[in-house]
């Protein structure tokens, strides 16, 4: 059986309202942690805070300490309408749109010259045992930087430029993270905020796209 790890950045009060309280709970990479059993397995879920940096660092501690397939649970921003409408996604792939290196290597905005595009991949096996789960779950393009993304034009640009579906400030770092130690992700995501919605209806939403989210990621669990 796989060893599982799970980052919750900002969306840890989901899980401790789903599954109450931790079989055990100890530090990892300066984080709280716990193990949760969840969709009957045991799962070690790591608080890892916001933003890149954190959560590859949790993503990292996870798999040092065992963990053989990487899952993200949490909520985003939407992009465009289609997002906006179906709300629940699983994230394909992703472009960290803040990495920028071109004035000195020409290359593209979000480009990591190790990947042969701007795109950093999801597994492939995991996000289709989640589309067959919840199959009305969108596969989204996500762009991920360290920035909460509330004005509408600011949205629409994102959209424009990368063309992406949502916005979030975790996945780039998880993903590219679980890339580099041949290491499966799934990402599944809830828009918490539309287009117009900006923070007000990220806090009013909050948290039932959390809940929602980690339902769904239970659900794919059972059937892995």
């Amino acid at each position: 059986m796989a060893e599982y790890g799970m980052i919750a950045a900002v969306e840890m009060q989901a899980v401790k309202e789903r599954y109450g309280n931790a079989l055990k709970t100890y530090k990892l990479a300066g984080r709280d942690a716990g193990d949760y059993l969840i969709g009957g397995k045991t799962v070690t879920v790591v608080h890892s805070g916001a933003g890149e940096i954190a959560a590859a660092a949790a993503a990292q501690a996870l798999i040092d300490n065992g963990a053989e397939v990487i899952l993200n649970f949490g909520v985003v921003g939407a992009l465009t309408h289609e997002a906006e409408t179906s709300r629940l996604c699983v994230v394909d792939r992703i472009i960290h749109y803040d990495f920028d290196t071109s004035e000195a290597d020409h290359s593209e905005t979000g480009r990591y010259l190790e990947l042969p595009s701007v795109w950093i991949p999801t597994d492939d096996r995991l996000r289709a045992a989640a589309l067959s789960v919840c199959p009305q779950m969108n596969a989204v393009n996500c762009a991920s930087a360290d920035k909460f993304i509330a004005d509408p034009d600011k949205k629409r640009k994102l959209a424009e430029d990368f063309h992406c579906d949502i916005c979030e400030m975790e996945s780039a770092g998880i993903a590219l993270t679980c890339l580099r130690n041949d290491v499966p992700c799934l990402l599944i995501k809830m828009v918490s905020d539309g287009i117009e919605g900006g923070a007000a209806e990220f806090f009013e939403t909050f948290r039932a796209a959390s809940a929602k989210a980690l339902e769904v990621m239970e659900a794919v669990l059972i059937s892995l």
